[in-house]
């Protein structure tokens, strides 16, 4: 799991930051807080999970004041017992309450979903298969709930619509079937480009193994239906379950063979992990 480098993070927090600073700042804290104060405080979990995140918090407290410093104890990718520590900072406290929220709240949405991927990769590891994300991510923050996904040990999809191709129902009805929308992906796009296609039933998987595709993402299909889909496969496509996908559902549809199962909740709706910044000194 490679790190996401500062200056892909930084314009995203930087964009909350000023959300929240508004017209005046924090008058709170510049208020309440005289000037001259130094704290230190300490990011703890109040709930099992996985960490996810800290350098969008460690930059959120660096854009307030520089001289606020960030110890990581628990890194990206890290399981959480509650009450462990997860980073201690150290520096001005008006800073330090100012950058507070913006910091949990990238903080704790990102560990949620690497939690949530977590659970899923839990409950599949006894299986070849790897859980992926999709597209449905926050606008803005899909290189960020992407990276999420790999410290929770998920696979990312593509990234966008210009770096894969994937033909789904929409474009297969208005295409004219699998057989054309296949033809003329085949015909249109550079040698590459990979194509991925989904299919509904198994005679749309028949027809489109016919033009070789990369991969197939077979569609809210039961268990029984997937292990014949992924014997007609037999390995010259990556075979790619969606659909009702959980930590109870995962592990039978993972045994049937699939390459892949992937779910759009994980990040449009995986749970905030519960972190919080607690005073210590």
């Amino acid at each position: 799991m490679n790190k996401l480098p500062d200056i892909m993070i930084e314009p995203a927090v930087r964009a909350a930051l000023l959300e929240d600073l508004g017209r005046a700042g924090d008058i709170t804290s510049d208020s309440v807080i005289p000037a001259h104060i130094q704290s230190r405080v300490a990011l703890v979990a109040r709930e099992p999970g996985v960490v996810a995140g800290l350098d969008f918090a460690r930059i959120a407290f660096a854009l307030i004041d520089p001289a606020i410093v960030l110890r990581v104890q628990r890194a990206d990718g890290e399981r959480l017992s509650p009450g462990d520590v997860i980073a201690e900072i150290t520096g001005p406290a008006r800073g330090i309450l100012t950058a507070e929220r913006v910091a949990l709240n990238f903080l704790g949405h990102l560990s949620g979903i690497a939690t949530a991927t977590a659970t899923i990769a839990d409950a599949i590891a006894h299986t070849k298969a790897r859980i992926s994300c999709t597209r449905k991510t926050t606008p803005g923050l899909r290189f960020a709930e992407k990276y999420a996904v790999r410290c929770g040990g998920g696979a990312n999809h593509r990234f966008g619509l210009d770096d894969a191709v994937l033909i789904k129902d929409n474009h297969i009805a208005i295409a004219g079937g699998v057989a054309p929308a296949m033809a003329a992906a085949r015909r249109n796009l550079g040698h590459l480009v990979k194509i991925e296609i989904e299919v509904d039933n198994l005679d749309q998987l028949d027809e489109a193994l016919a033009f070789a595709p990369d991969a197939v993402l077979l569609d809210n299909m039961d268990p029984a239906t997937l292990r014949v889909a992924v014997a007609r496969i037999g390995g010259r496509a990556i075979a790619e379950a969606s659909g009702r996908i959980n930590a109870e559902t995962a592990p039978a549809i993972a045994e049937t063979g699939v390459d892949l199962l992937s779910a759009g909740w994980l990040t449009h709706s995986a749970r905030v992990l519960d972190i919080g910044l607690d005073f210590a000194g």
